[in-house]
């Protein structure tokens, strides 16, 4: 079974970066290719990235609420049948491991069998023993999983790490050596004698990888021996390994033929000296942060009176954000209101609304309204543009021959905007139902990124929410957009009288660089006129 690395792709066109919002799985989870993994959120999408194999869940390596870049490994997966180059080593690993026990039963055997642990074999020497060592192939780096972790998280190129190990294997101390060697000339890293390594300081952003890096990185933080050849009993290197501990790090003043030599007493007291080592490092680290949260608290005590909450500007709310500051700050600016009668209308939409009701679908204004702005846009097709300035020098106005409606919608992460495409070729009652169904999904955003891209127009209705008029800002590069206010009655001069009319309040922004004055009131009169006669529509 391999182990498979699995890098956060790019999501969305151009995404050089998106928010882990939460993991889908949790490691020894079983998963199927295509199946969700986790959630990421994008620009202004939040995108379900799947699985790319049939296996398990190894290790998960980014946190719920990290920044991760495209292209960083965020799970790994454990593959039937699939080999790969880690495991090969690991194997290998493995292999000059049991190579390296049996050298070491052969070495310690006349001791051992001395102290009654009949599994040495005596007899043999450690220089015949170290006969027997394998030759590492000529390209590959043999190493422990714990060294590569470890080679990683030091920002350590293996391939450059001499191995003092067993037939060159890298050890942990040796990657430890060569980051203390790059980071500080001075430090003695290549000293054999006992030295205080300094792994514990570079642990991962990832808890769960920490956790199970965790007892290697505790033991470094107190002296270890750092030996680069040991020798012990079977048992005795059992008992370590049991404790999680490396065996040349097992402080020891007994020697056999000039080795060190360790006992299971060493072990012991070295695998207590450990725990109460993390012990301490623990109740260090809660003690700091304990402090540190009541400094901050008295901070924003003394510094943000009537502050209730701090919420991160990222995500979705940045995006919008810095989208609305490029629009603003690039295009002028200028919003036409008025207002239209809309008795017709309601009085369509209210007889229509039942039969539609049959059909399953929630007939409401918006598709008239939009049938109303595809005609405008026909009769006055330059607010059916955007401004190309990939080029500023020669810069174009390219107005679009298809009719593709924005729709802003109001969610707990802001405003999103799906996109209904081709509404001039679609009835009322498509656009009802593609309408609702986009409307619901960005709600509980699950809408993709491809149903918000390639609008034309866009359309906000603020008048849901409450509200006569505004001033929209333009979907940039769009260069209008049209804001809706409530309908509802309001007082209305008809001849001498003054009555009460269903009107809609409208509000035109557009880009003054590409658009006129003349030119948005008059597409408004026409959307107006669409309006106030909703049966025009059925030649739409």
């Amino acid at each position: 079974m391999g182990v498979k690395e699995f890098k956060l792709p790019d999501v969305g066109e151009g995404v050089a970066e998106g928010e882990l919002v939460s993991w889908l799985v949790e490691p020894g989870d079983t998963v199927t290719e295509d199946q969700a993994v986790a959630e990421v959120e994008t620009d202004k999408a939040l995108v379900e990235v799947p699985s790319p194999y049939n296996g398990t869940v190894k290790e998960l390596l980014a946190e719920e609420g990290e920044i991760v870049p495209v292209g960083d490994v965020i799970i790994t997966f454990e593959v039937e049948g699939e080999g790969d180059e880690a495991a090969d080593e690991e194997r290998a690993s493995a292999e000059m491991e049991a190579q390296e026990s049996e050298a070491d039963e052969r070495e310690t055997g006349d001791e051992a069998v001395g102290e009654g642990d009949g599994e040495a074999v005596a007899g043999e020497s450690a220089e015949k023993s170290a006969d027997r060592k394998a030759e590492t192939p000529k390209g590959r780096v043999f190493a422990a999983p714990s060294a590569r972790r470890l080679a990683r998280e030091l920002n350590v190129d293996i391939q450059s790490v001499d191995g003092s190990g067993p037939g060159g294997r890298v050890t942990d101390a040796d990657v430890q050596t060569a980051a203390n060697g790059r980071m500080d000339s001075d430090v003695e890293g290549s000293d054999s004698g006992p030295r205080e390594t300094a792994i514990g300081e570079k642990k991962s952003a990832v808890s769960r990888r920490d956790d199970g890096e965790s007892v290697d990185g505790s033991a470094a933080s107190v002296e270890a021996a750092g030996r680069d050849r040991t020798l012990a009993a079977p048992a005795t290197r059992r008992m370590a390994e049991e404790e999680s501990i490396n065996i040349d790090d097992v402080p020891t003043d007994e020697t056999r033929d000039g080795q060190a030599f360790v006992t299971p007493e060493a072990v012991t007291q070295y695998a207590q000296a450990q725990r109460e080592a993390r012990e301490a490092e623990v109740q260090a680290d809660a003690e700091a942060a304990e402090a540190s949260e009541a400094e901050g608290a008295s901070a924003t005590d003394a510094t943000e009176d009537g502050v209730a909450e701090r919420i991160p500007y990222r995500g979705v709310r940045r995006t919008i954000g810095q989208q609305m500051e490029k629009s603003l700050y690039t295009a002028p600016h200028v919003t036409h209101h008025d207002t239209t009668v809309v008795d017709e209308l309601v009085d369509v939409r209210a007889e229509y609304k039942e039969l539609a009701a049959e059909r399953d679908v929630k007939l409401t204004y918006m598709p008239f309204v939009m049938k109303a702005i595809v005609a405008g846009l026909r009769e006055h097709p330059i607010l059916n543009s955007t401004l190309d300035e990939s080029d500023p020098e020669n810069a174009e106005i390219l107005v679009k021959d298809e009719y593709n409606i924005g729709i802003a919608v109001a969610t707990d992460a802001g405003l999103m905007v799906p996109v209904v495409k081709n509404v001039d070729k679609k009835s009322i009652l498509q656009l009802s139902r593609e309408v609702n169904d986009l409307a619901s999904r960005a709600r509980e955003r699950k809408v993709t990124r491809e149903e918000m891209q390639g609008g034309t127009f866009t359309i906000t209705n603020f008048g849901a929410i409450g509200g006569e008029y505004a001033t929209p800002i333009i979907n940039y590069p769009e260069t209008a957009i049209l804001g809706l206010g409530g309908i509802e009655k309001r007082p209305v001069v008809d001849g001498d009288d003054v009555v009460a009319t269903e009107t809609l309040p409208l509000s035109l922004s557009i880009d003054h660089r590409v658009i006129d004055g003349a030119d948005a009131a008059a597409f408004t009169n026409t959307v107006m006129e669409y309006l106030r006669n909703p049966k025009l529509l059925l030649l739409e």
